[in-house]
């Protein structure tokens, strides 16, 4: 026979595992409509219409069209476990309804994002269906292909790779700097490639670039580190270090 506390121990139990089960056979627009109706109690849920798309990154948007929401994912994510689902939904339409989202749910996203399967995954579709523009490595000015290879040699015992190099469309002021791994390309600014920028700001900003390919970023649960305590520290070795950051304020 049972006793008390077990009988509610496996009430608790049962009741869980339909918890689980219906969030399980929930179609993504339920999920939505569910979270929706628990962020606004008092607003009949809109009509939903969740689509999976081909990106090339693991992205998602959603927007309220004419009284609709309107959900795009990456198909990178529909066959994600379904409470990383419904965490993707707290997150999308906490953003658009500005409400506040429990830590639980964007840990859970990052900590699936961050699975070493799923990281593969996005890699291999980057690769296949990403578009990068590679100008080369002869700019205006300067050639790219010089600096890295004297970088290389002082800092690298020549023994880095060259992936591929290039030049942006360009003259960013947002984004100086680079480096993509599914593509194997360091891209620098073109806003570096003109004689009234001193040519060791651009060296330092190809050897920041660099040492991405010495010191990959380090992924544990859910945090991405892109510039771990080594990757600092050997960052240190460039000699006008101080002298080039400054620089980079003014530009």
């Amino acid at each position: 026979m049972l006793n008390c506390l077990e009988m509610q121990d496996q009430g608790s139990a049962l009741a869980l595992s339909g918890i689980q089960s219906a969030l399980l056979f929930e179609s993504p627009e339920e999920i939505y409509a569910r979270v929706f109706r628990e962020m606004k109690p008092r607003t009949p849920a809109p009509s939903i219409r969740v689509e999976f798309c081909r990106f090339a990154n693991p992205d998602s948007f959603i927007r309220m069209e004419t009284g609709a929401i309107h959900v795009r994912i990456s198909d990178l994510l529909e066959g994600a476990p379904a409470p990383v689902s419904e965490a993707l939904a707290y997150i999308l339409l906490g953003k658009m309804l500005r409400r506040p989202v429990a830590r639980m749910h964007t840990h859970r996203y990052r900590l699936y994002l961050n699975r070493r399967d799923v990281r593969r995954q996005v890699h291999l579709v980057r690769q296949i269906r990403g578009r990068k523009f590679v100008s080369g490595p002869q700019g205006s000015h300067y050639n790219l292909e010089a600096v890295f290879e004297e970088l290389n040699r002082e800092h690298f015992e020549g023994m880095l790779a060259r992936p591929l190099l290039g030049w942006s469309r360009g003259a960013s002021r947002s984004m100086l700097g680079h480096f993509d791994p599914s593509h194997n390309a360091i891209i620098l600014s073109r806003i570096f490639d003109n004689p009234a920028v001193p040519r060791f700001v651009l060296e330092y900003v190809m050897f920041h670039e660099m040492l991405h390919l010495r010191y990959p970023v380090d992924h544990s649960g859910a945090r991405r580190r892109v510039h771990t305590r080594e990757f600092r520290q050997a960052e240190k070795a460039f000699a006008r270090l101080k002298e080039a950051k400054e620089e980079l304020k003014k530009l």
